[in-house]
């Protein structure tokens, strides 16, 4: 993903509001799985990491983005952005590469 298409997705993500929180027991197959499940129907998710979890945000981002073959787009303070792009009918369009730095 380049820096053009994070930013973009950034800006989509800042008006969204988390649709998932982590709490005290952190990450469980259940709470990875319901990530999954939203990913169906939802490209861009936010998730919102509570006080009283003790792991840090950016590697909980990381094991969930593995977990959902997601991509980090973002971790601000306990807020994390996740993306993974519809494969059959993809909702969010990405601006492209631009052509004159590949190759280079």
């Amino acid at each position: 993903m380049t820096s053009k298409q994070r930013a973009y997705l950034k800006s989509l993500a800042s008006t969204l509001n988390p649709i998932f929180q982590v709490g005290k027991s952190s990450l469980t197959p259940e709470f990875t799985s319901a990530i999954n499940e939203a990913f169906n129907t939802k490209e861009l998710i936010k998730i919102a990491v509570l006080k009283n979890c003790m792991d840090d945000p950016g590697e909980i981002a990381q094991v969930i983005a593995e977990r959902t073959h997601s991509q980090v787009v973002q971790v601000i303070g306990k807020k994390i952005v996740l993306y993974k792009p519809d494969k059959k009918d993809p909702k969010i369009v990405l601006p492209k590469e631009n052509p004159s730095k590949q190759g280079n």
